[in-house]
């Protein structure tokens, strides 16, 4: 069993940064895709960025330029710099684990990220 846990969270001004953390237990971390996605009130949960166990990574269009996403095998824990944040960006963000080998899905419990204008 994978547990995952979110840190990093809290509010900030619009144009501040913030970083979050995920820790993931377990022996899969190294070869498991990692995500981050969020969900604001009344909106589906999307994604925000993405990095896979070799180290690729995906963004959503919304936050190129401004989020990174990176990964620390040798401390299982993956990684968001959120940069120039904007109210828009005021959500509970989710840190997702896809085991390679399974498919199987983990999440974490979520982290509020409130920006204020």
């Amino acid at each position: 069993q994978v547990q995952l846990v979110e840190s990093g969270g809290g509010l900030v001004q619009a144009g501040g940064s913030l970083r979050l953390s995920c820790s993931a237990s377990g022996s899969i971390f190294s070869i498991s895709d990692m995500g981050w996605y969020r969900q604001a009130t009344v909106k589906q949960r999307e994604l925000v960025a993405d990095i896979t166990s070799g180290g690729r990574t995906n963004y959503a269009d919304s936050v190129k330029g401004r989020f990174t996403i990176s990964r620390d095998n040798a401390k299982n824990t993956v990684y968001l710099q959120m940069n120039s944040l904007k109210p828009e960006d005021t959500a509970i963000y989710y840190c997702n684990l896809k085991h390679r080998n399974t498919g199987l899905n983990y999440w974490g419990q979520g982290t509020q990220v409130t920006v204020s204008s």
